[in-house]
Protein backbone atom coordinates (compact mmCIF):
# COMPACT_ATOMS: atom_id res chain seq x y z
CA UNK A 1 0.00 0.00 0.00
CA UNK A 2 1.18 3.61 -0.50
CA UNK A 3 1.91 4.16 3.18
CA UNK A 4 4.37 1.24 3.08
CA UNK A 5 6.58 3.29 0.77
CA UNK A 6 7.20 0.63 -1.91
CA UNK A 7 8.08 2.31 -5.22
CA UNK A 8 8.20 0.93 -8.75
CA UNK A 9 11.08 2.65 -10.49
CA UNK A 10 11.24 0.69 -13.73
CA UNK A 11 8.98 -1.56 -15.71
CA UNK A 12 9.02 -3.20 -19.10
CA UNK A 13 7.74 -6.24 -20.95
CA UNK A 14 9.59 -9.45 -21.63
CA UNK A 15 9.33 -11.23 -25.01
CA UNK A 16 6.25 -13.14 -23.75
CA UNK A 17 4.45 -9.92 -22.88
CA UNK A 18 4.73 -10.37 -19.13
CA UNK A 19 5.15 -7.21 -17.10
CA UNK A 20 8.53 -6.89 -15.38
CA UNK A 21 8.75 -4.42 -12.54
CA UNK A 22 11.64 -3.27 -10.39
CA UNK A 23 10.72 -2.03 -6.94
CA UNK A 24 12.49 -0.17 -4.18
CA UNK A 25 11.82 -1.44 -0.67
CA UNK A 26 10.60 1.13 1.85
CA UNK A 27 13.29 3.04 3.68
CA UNK A 28 11.97 2.00 7.05
CA UNK A 29 13.57 0.16 9.94
CA UNK A 30 10.69 -2.22 10.43
CA UNK A 31 8.08 -4.06 8.44
CA UNK A 32 4.77 -2.24 8.75
CA UNK A 33 2.84 -5.50 8.60
CA UNK A 34 4.42 -6.67 11.85
CA UNK A 35 1.73 -6.26 14.60
CA UNK A 36 4.36 -5.07 17.08
CA UNK A 37 5.70 -2.43 14.71
CA UNK A 38 2.15 -1.33 14.00
CA UNK A 39 1.58 -0.94 17.75
CA UNK A 40 4.83 0.99 18.02
CA UNK A 41 3.84 3.26 15.16
CA UNK A 42 0.46 3.93 16.78
CA UNK A 43 2.25 4.53 20.04
CA UNK A 44 4.59 7.06 18.41
CA UNK A 45 1.61 8.85 16.85
CA UNK A 46 -0.11 9.05 20.22
CA UNK A 47 3.02 10.35 21.90
CA UNK A 48 3.34 12.96 19.15
CA UNK A 49 -0.28 14.03 19.62
CA UNK A 50 0.16 14.28 23.38
CA UNK A 51 3.36 16.27 22.92
CA UNK A 52 1.60 18.71 20.62
CA UNK A 53 -1.31 19.02 23.09
CA UNK A 54 1.10 19.69 25.93
CA UNK A 55 2.86 22.37 23.90
CA UNK A 56 -0.44 24.10 23.13
CA UNK A 57 -1.46 23.82 26.76
CA UNK A 58 1.87 25.23 27.92
CA UNK A 59 1.67 28.22 25.56
CA UNK A 60 -1.93 28.92 26.51
CA UNK A 61 -1.23 28.62 30.24
CA UNK A 62 1.76 30.96 29.97
CA UNK A 63 -0.29 33.53 28.08
CA UNK A 64 -3.22 33.36 30.53
CA UNK A 65 -0.93 33.46 33.55
CA UNK A 66 0.61 36.65 32.22
CA UNK A 67 -2.85 38.13 31.86
CA UNK A 68 -3.82 37.14 35.41
CA UNK A 69 -0.63 38.70 36.76
CA UNK A 70 -1.34 41.90 34.89
CA UNK A 71 -4.85 42.08 36.37
CA UNK A 72 -3.69 41.21 39.90
CA UNK A 73 -3.07 44.86 40.87
CA UNK A 74 -6.45 45.80 39.40
CA UNK A 75 -8.16 43.15 41.54
CA UNK A 76 -6.42 44.47 44.67
CA UNK A 77 -7.62 48.01 43.96
CA UNK A 78 -11.16 46.76 43.41
CA UNK A 79 -11.01 44.70 46.59
CA UNK A 80 -9.93 47.75 48.60
CA UNK A 81 -12.73 49.87 47.14
CA UNK A 82 -15.31 47.20 47.99
CA UNK A 83 -14.03 47.06 51.55
CA UNK A 84 -14.30 50.83 51.87
CA UNK A 85 -17.87 50.77 50.56
CA UNK A 86 -18.94 47.91 52.83
CA UNK A 87 -17.42 49.49 55.93
CA UNK A 88 -18.65 53.01 55.22
CA UNK A 89 -21.91 54.13 56.79
CA UNK A 90 -22.48 56.57 53.95
CA UNK A 91 -24.46 55.54 50.89
CA UNK A 92 -22.52 55.03 47.63
CA UNK A 93 -22.48 58.30 45.67
CA UNK A 94 -22.78 58.30 41.83
CA UNK A 95 -19.10 59.12 41.28
CA UNK A 96 -17.86 56.32 43.50
CA UNK A 97 -20.35 53.94 41.89
CA UNK A 98 -19.13 54.88 38.41
CA UNK A 99 -15.49 54.30 39.40
CA UNK A 100 -16.41 50.92 40.83
CA UNK A 101 -18.28 49.99 37.61
CA UNK A 102 -15.29 50.99 35.44
CA UNK A 103 -12.98 48.77 37.48
CA UNK A 104 -15.46 45.88 37.21
CA UNK A 105 -15.65 46.30 33.40
CA UNK A 106 -11.87 46.13 33.21
CA UNK A 107 -12.02 42.74 34.91
CA UNK A 108 -14.67 41.26 32.58
CA UNK A 109 -12.07 39.87 30.05
CA UNK A 110 -10.82 37.69 32.89
CA UNK A 111 -14.00 35.56 32.69
CA UNK A 112 -13.17 33.78 29.39
CA UNK A 113 -9.63 33.21 30.70
CA UNK A 114 -11.08 31.42 33.70
CA UNK A 115 -13.38 29.43 31.40
CA UNK A 116 -10.32 28.41 29.40
CA UNK A 117 -8.69 27.23 32.61
CA UNK A 118 -11.69 24.95 33.21
CA UNK A 119 -11.35 23.55 29.68
CA UNK A 120 -7.60 23.03 30.16
CA UNK A 121 -8.25 21.24 33.43
CA UNK A 122 -10.49 18.76 31.57
CA UNK A 123 -7.74 18.32 28.93
CA UNK A 124 -5.22 17.52 31.66
CA UNK A 125 -7.53 14.76 32.94
CA UNK A 126 -7.73 13.35 29.38
CA UNK A 127 -3.97 13.51 28.96
CA UNK A 128 -3.51 11.67 32.23
CA UNK A 129 -5.79 8.91 30.94
CA UNK A 130 -3.85 8.78 27.64
CA UNK A 131 -0.51 8.52 29.43
CA UNK A 132 -1.91 5.72 31.61
CA UNK A 133 -3.09 3.85 28.48
CA UNK A 134 0.27 4.35 26.80
CA UNK A 135 2.05 2.92 29.83
CA UNK A 136 -0.14 -0.19 29.67
CA UNK A 137 0.51 -0.50 25.91
CA UNK A 138 4.25 -0.21 26.44
CA UNK A 139 4.16 -2.96 29.05
CA UNK A 140 2.24 -5.21 26.65
CA UNK A 141 4.73 -4.61 23.83
CA UNK A 142 7.64 -5.20 26.19
CA UNK A 143 6.17 -8.55 27.26
CA UNK A 144 5.52 -9.51 23.64
CA UNK A 145 9.07 -8.66 22.62
CA UNK A 146 10.38 -10.90 25.31
CA UNK A 147 14.12 -10.89 25.87
CA UNK A 148 15.04 -8.40 23.14
CA UNK A 149 16.19 -5.06 24.48
CA UNK A 150 16.35 -1.91 22.36
CA UNK A 151 20.05 -2.16 21.47
CA UNK A 152 19.69 -5.74 20.32
CA UNK A 153 16.64 -4.92 18.21
CA UNK A 154 18.46 -1.98 16.67
CA UNK A 155 21.44 -4.18 15.81
CA UNK A 156 19.14 -6.75 14.18
CA UNK A 157 17.55 -3.98 12.12
CA UNK A 158 20.98 -2.76 10.94
CA UNK A 159 21.97 -6.29 9.90
CA UNK A 160 18.71 -6.70 7.96
CA UNK A 161 19.25 -3.36 6.24
CA UNK A 162 22.76 -4.39 5.19
CA UNK A 163 21.44 -7.65 3.79
CA UNK A 164 18.67 -5.85 1.94
CA UNK A 165 21.19 -3.39 0.49
CA UNK A 166 23.47 -6.23 -0.61
CA UNK A 167 20.52 -8.00 -2.21
CA UNK A 168 19.47 -4.87 -4.08
CA UNK A 169 23.06 -4.35 -5.24
CA UNK A 170 22.94 -7.80 -6.80
CA UNK A 171 19.59 -6.98 -8.39
CA UNK A 172 20.83 -3.56 -9.46
CA UNK A 173 22.78 -4.56 -12.55
CA UNK A 174 22.18 -6.95 -15.36
CA UNK A 175 22.37 -7.54 -19.08
CA UNK A 176 20.04 -5.59 -21.35
CA UNK A 177 17.51 -7.92 -22.95
CA UNK A 178 14.74 -5.61 -24.06
CA UNK A 179 13.54 -2.06 -24.58
CA UNK A 180 9.90 -1.07 -24.22
CA UNK A 181 7.78 0.79 -26.74
CA UNK A 182 8.44 4.55 -26.75
CA UNK A 183 6.59 6.86 -24.34
CA UNK A 184 6.32 10.38 -25.76
CA UNK A 185 6.58 12.99 -23.00
CA UNK A 186 6.49 16.17 -25.09
CA UNK A 187 7.02 17.55 -28.59
CA UNK A 188 9.09 20.74 -28.40
CA UNK A 189 12.23 22.35 -29.73
CA UNK A 190 14.02 21.76 -33.01
CA UNK A 191 14.87 18.49 -34.71
CA UNK A 192 18.01 18.06 -32.56
CA UNK A 193 18.56 18.52 -28.84
CA UNK A 194 19.00 16.98 -25.44
CA UNK A 195 16.87 16.61 -22.31
CA UNK A 196 17.57 14.82 -19.03
CA UNK A 197 17.09 14.53 -15.28
CA UNK A 198 19.87 14.27 -12.70
CA UNK A 199 21.16 10.70 -12.58
CA UNK A 200 22.33 10.83 -8.97
CA UNK A 201 19.92 12.90 -6.84
CA UNK A 202 17.09 11.35 -4.78
CA UNK A 203 13.90 10.36 -6.58
CA UNK A 204 12.09 13.29 -4.96
CA UNK A 205 14.15 15.62 -7.18
CA UNK A 206 12.41 15.40 -10.56
CA UNK A 207 13.85 18.52 -12.21
CA UNK A 208 14.23 18.36 -15.99
CA UNK A 209 16.92 20.11 -18.07
CA UNK A 210 16.26 21.03 -21.69
CA UNK A 211 18.93 22.00 -24.25
CA UNK A 212 17.65 22.74 -27.75
CA UNK A 213 20.00 22.38 -30.72
CA UNK A 214 23.32 20.61 -31.27
CA UNK A 215 25.93 23.39 -31.52
CA UNK A 216 26.74 26.90 -30.32
CA UNK A 217 23.88 26.79 -27.79
CA UNK A 218 24.27 28.31 -24.33
CA UNK A 219 20.71 28.39 -22.96
CA UNK A 220 19.69 25.61 -20.56
CA UNK A 221 16.11 25.51 -19.23
CA UNK A 222 15.58 23.92 -15.81
CA UNK A 223 11.99 22.77 -15.14
CA UNK A 224 10.81 22.13 -11.59
CA UNK A 225 9.35 18.69 -12.40
CA UNK A 226 8.47 16.34 -15.26
CA UNK A 227 4.85 17.54 -15.08
CA UNK A 228 5.99 21.16 -15.42
CA UNK A 229 8.17 20.14 -18.37
CA UNK A 230 5.20 18.46 -20.05
CA UNK A 231 3.16 21.67 -19.59
CA UNK A 232 6.07 23.97 -20.46
CA UNK A 233 5.82 25.95 -17.23
CA UNK A 234 7.78 26.74 -14.03
CA UNK A 235 11.33 26.89 -15.35
CA UNK A 236 14.46 28.96 -14.83
CA UNK A 237 17.14 29.72 -17.39
CA UNK A 238 20.88 29.08 -17.12
CA UNK A 239 23.18 30.85 -19.58
CA UNK A 240 26.36 28.82 -19.95
CA UNK A 241 29.69 30.70 -20.11
CA UNK A 242 30.79 28.49 -23.03
CA UNK A 243 28.68 27.20 -25.93
CA UNK A 244 28.16 23.46 -26.31
CA UNK A 245 28.79 21.04 -29.15
CA UNK A 246 26.66 17.98 -29.91
CA UNK A 247 23.91 16.53 -27.71
CA UNK A 248 25.98 14.25 -25.47
CA UNK A 249 25.43 16.24 -22.28
CA UNK A 250 24.60 14.75 -18.88
CA UNK A 251 23.46 16.12 -15.50
CA UNK A 252 25.20 14.33 -12.64
CA UNK A 253 24.98 15.26 -8.96
CA UNK A 254 23.88 18.84 -9.55
CA UNK A 255 26.31 19.65 -12.38
CA UNK A 256 26.07 19.69 -16.15
CA UNK A 257 28.88 17.97 -18.04
CA UNK A 258 29.18 18.98 -21.70
CA UNK A 259 31.58 19.31 -24.64
CA UNK A 260 32.77 22.88 -25.23
CA UNK A 261 32.11 24.07 -28.79
CA UNK A 262 35.00 23.72 -31.30
CA UNK A 263 37.21 21.86 -28.82
CA UNK A 264 37.72 18.51 -27.12
CA UNK A 265 37.33 20.19 -23.72
CA UNK A 266 34.81 18.83 -21.21
CA UNK A 267 33.16 21.45 -18.99
CA UNK A 268 31.63 20.84 -15.57
CA UNK A 269 29.04 23.56 -14.86
CA UNK A 270 27.46 23.71 -11.38
CA UNK A 271 23.79 24.78 -11.51
CA UNK A 272 23.42 26.09 -7.96
CA UNK A 273 26.48 28.36 -8.03
CA UNK A 274 26.03 29.06 -11.78
CA UNK A 275 29.75 28.63 -12.33
CA UNK A 276 32.25 26.35 -14.08
CA UNK A 277 33.89 24.12 -11.49
CA UNK A 278 36.42 22.47 -13.79
CA UNK A 279 37.22 21.96 -17.47
CA UNK A 280 39.70 19.53 -18.99
CA UNK A 281 40.98 18.40 -22.38
CA UNK A 282 39.97 14.92 -23.46
CA UNK A 283 43.36 14.09 -24.92
CA UNK A 284 43.44 13.27 -28.66
CA UNK A 285 39.62 13.11 -28.84
CA UNK A 286 38.22 14.18 -32.19
CA UNK A 287 35.86 17.14 -32.35
CA UNK A 288 34.06 19.43 -34.87
CA UNK A 289 32.47 16.49 -36.73
CA UNK A 290 35.74 14.59 -37.03
CA UNK A 291 34.27 11.42 -35.50
CA UNK A 292 30.54 11.96 -34.95
CA UNK A 293 27.73 9.39 -34.84
CA UNK A 294 26.08 8.59 -38.18
CA UNK A 295 23.71 11.57 -37.86
CA UNK A 296 26.56 14.11 -37.53
CA UNK A 297 25.64 17.10 -35.38
CA UNK A 298 29.07 17.61 -33.77
CA UNK A 299 28.38 14.44 -31.75
CA UNK A 300 32.10 13.57 -31.46
CA UNK A 301 32.10 13.40 -27.65
CA UNK A 302 29.21 11.75 -25.82
CA UNK A 303 29.11 12.03 -22.02
CA UNK A 304 26.95 9.60 -20.06
CA UNK A 305 26.41 7.99 -16.66
CA UNK A 306 25.35 4.61 -15.36
CA UNK A 307 25.49 2.68 -12.09
CA UNK A 308 29.31 2.89 -12.17
CA UNK A 309 29.68 6.64 -12.60
CA UNK A 310 30.63 9.10 -15.35
CA UNK A 311 31.80 8.05 -18.84
CA UNK A 312 32.99 9.65 -22.07
CA UNK A 313 32.43 7.93 -25.43
CA UNK A 314 34.51 9.32 -28.31
CA UNK A 315 37.27 8.32 -30.70
CA UNK A 316 40.77 9.35 -31.75
CA UNK A 317 43.01 9.16 -34.81
CA UNK A 318 45.15 6.58 -32.98
CA UNK A 319 42.06 4.36 -32.65
CA UNK A 320 41.28 4.74 -36.35
CA UNK A 321 37.83 6.17 -35.66
CA UNK A 322 36.72 3.27 -33.45
CA UNK A 323 34.71 4.00 -30.33
CA UNK A 324 36.77 4.61 -27.20
CA UNK A 325 35.24 4.45 -23.71
CA UNK A 326 36.84 6.33 -20.82
CA UNK A 327 35.65 6.32 -17.23
CA UNK A 328 36.08 9.79 -15.72
CA UNK A 329 36.59 11.07 -12.20
CA UNK A 330 33.55 13.38 -11.72
CA UNK A 331 35.37 15.95 -9.57
CA UNK A 332 38.52 16.45 -11.65
CA UNK A 333 37.45 14.95 -15.03
CA UNK A 334 40.66 12.90 -15.07
CA UNK A 335 40.56 9.68 -17.09
CA UNK A 336 40.56 6.67 -14.77
CA UNK A 337 40.57 3.90 -17.40
CA UNK A 338 40.08 3.56 -21.16
CA UNK A 339 38.84 0.78 -23.48
CA UNK A 340 39.05 0.51 -27.28
CA UNK A 341 35.86 -1.22 -28.48
CA UNK A 342 36.89 -1.75 -32.11
CA UNK A 343 33.48 -0.51 -33.31
CA UNK A 344 33.56 2.33 -35.90
CA UNK A 345 31.83 5.37 -34.43
CA UNK A 346 30.56 6.70 -37.76
CA UNK A 347 28.60 3.44 -38.16
CA UNK A 348 26.82 3.96 -34.83
CA UNK A 349 23.50 5.76 -34.58
CA UNK A 350 23.80 6.45 -30.83
CA UNK A 351 25.07 4.68 -27.70
CA UNK A 352 24.49 4.47 -23.95
CA UNK A 353 26.01 2.80 -20.88
CA UNK A 354 24.21 0.39 -18.51
CA UNK A 355 26.09 -1.30 -15.67
CA UNK A 356 29.49 -0.76 -17.27
CA UNK A 357 28.38 -2.05 -20.68
CA UNK A 358 28.22 0.16 -23.77
CA UNK A 359 25.24 -0.55 -26.03
CA UNK A 360 25.33 0.78 -29.59
CA UNK A 361 22.52 1.23 -32.12
CA UNK A 362 23.30 0.52 -35.76
CA UNK A 363 21.38 3.56 -37.03
CA UNK A 364 19.70 6.79 -35.98
CA UNK A 365 16.84 6.27 -38.46
CA UNK A 366 13.76 4.03 -38.61
CA UNK A 367 14.55 0.32 -38.38
CA UNK A 368 17.36 0.84 -35.87
CA UNK A 369 18.22 -1.84 -33.34
CA UNK A 370 20.73 -2.26 -30.53
CA UNK A 371 23.40 -4.06 -32.46
CA UNK A 372 26.60 -4.11 -30.39
CA UNK A 373 27.57 -4.42 -26.70
CA UNK A 374 30.99 -3.85 -25.16
CA UNK A 375 31.59 -5.14 -21.60
CA UNK A 376 34.19 -3.06 -19.75
CA UNK A 377 34.35 -5.53 -16.85
CA UNK A 378 35.76 -8.22 -19.16
CA UNK A 379 37.04 -6.06 -22.07
CA UNK A 380 34.97 -8.17 -24.43
CA UNK A 381 32.16 -7.54 -26.91
CA UNK A 382 29.30 -9.26 -28.70
CA UNK A 383 26.83 -8.45 -31.45
CA UNK A 384 23.24 -8.19 -30.28
CA UNK A 385 19.82 -8.03 -31.88
CA UNK A 386 17.57 -6.02 -29.55
CA UNK A 387 14.61 -4.33 -31.29
CA UNK A 388 14.40 -0.57 -30.81
CA UNK A 389 11.27 1.22 -32.00
CA UNK A 390 12.36 4.54 -33.53
CA UNK A 391 8.90 6.12 -33.66
CA UNK A 392 9.80 9.51 -35.15
CA UNK A 393 12.59 8.26 -37.42
CA UNK A 394 15.53 10.47 -36.36
CA UNK A 395 17.31 10.07 -33.01
CA UNK A 396 19.91 12.67 -32.07
CA UNK A 397 20.31 11.87 -28.36
CA UNK A 398 20.04 8.62 -26.39
CA UNK A 399 21.04 8.33 -22.72
CA UNK A 400 20.38 5.95 -19.83
CA UNK A 401 19.34 7.19 -16.40
CA UNK A 402 20.37 4.60 -13.75
CA UNK A 403 18.21 6.23 -11.07
CA UNK A 404 15.02 5.72 -13.07
CA UNK A 405 16.06 2.76 -15.24
CA UNK A 406 14.90 4.48 -18.42
CA UNK A 407 16.37 5.70 -21.69
CA UNK A 408 15.98 9.41 -22.48
CA UNK A 409 15.71 10.16 -26.20
CA UNK A 410 15.41 13.20 -28.44
CA UNK A 411 13.62 11.93 -31.51
CA UNK A 412 12.97 14.43 -34.29
CA UNK A 413 11.74 17.19 -31.95
CA UNK A 414 10.03 14.76 -29.54
CA UNK A 415 11.19 13.99 -26.01
CA UNK A 416 10.71 10.26 -25.52
CA UNK A 417 11.31 7.66 -22.77
CA UNK A 418 11.95 3.91 -23.02
CA UNK A 419 11.84 1.45 -20.13
CA UNK A 420 14.53 -1.23 -20.13
CA UNK A 421 14.50 -4.88 -19.15
CA UNK A 422 17.66 -6.26 -17.55
CA UNK A 423 18.42 -9.94 -17.10
CA UNK A 424 19.80 -10.69 -13.62
CA UNK A 425 21.89 -13.67 -12.59
CA UNK A 426 21.72 -13.65 -8.79
CA UNK A 427 24.46 -15.62 -7.05
CA UNK A 428 24.18 -16.00 -3.30
CA UNK A 429 26.38 -17.64 -0.73
CA UNK A 430 23.51 -18.45 1.57
CA UNK A 431 23.85 -15.14 3.32
CA UNK A 432 20.69 -13.57 1.80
Amino acid sequence: SPEDGWQIYSSAQDPDGKCICTVVAPAQNMCTRDPRSRQLRQLMEKVQNITQSMEVLDLRTYRDLQYVRNTESLMKVLDNKLKVVSESQKPLNPKAFQELKVKMDELLPLLPVLDQYKSDARMIVQLKDEVRNLSLLLLAIQEEMGAYDYEELQQRVLILEERLHACMQKLGCGKLTGVSNPITIRASGSRFGSWMTDTMTPSSDSRVWFMDGYYRGRRVLEYRSVNDFMKGQNFVQHLLPHAWAGTGHVVYNGSLYYNKYQSNIIVKYHFRSRSVLVQRNLNSAGYNNTFPYSWGGFSDIDLMTDENGLWAVYTTNQNAGNIVISRLEPQTLEILQTWDTGYPKRSAGESFMICGTLYVTNSHLAGAKIYFAYYTNSSSYEYTDIPFHNQYSHISMLDYNPRERVLYTWNNGHQVLYNVTLFHVIKTSGEL
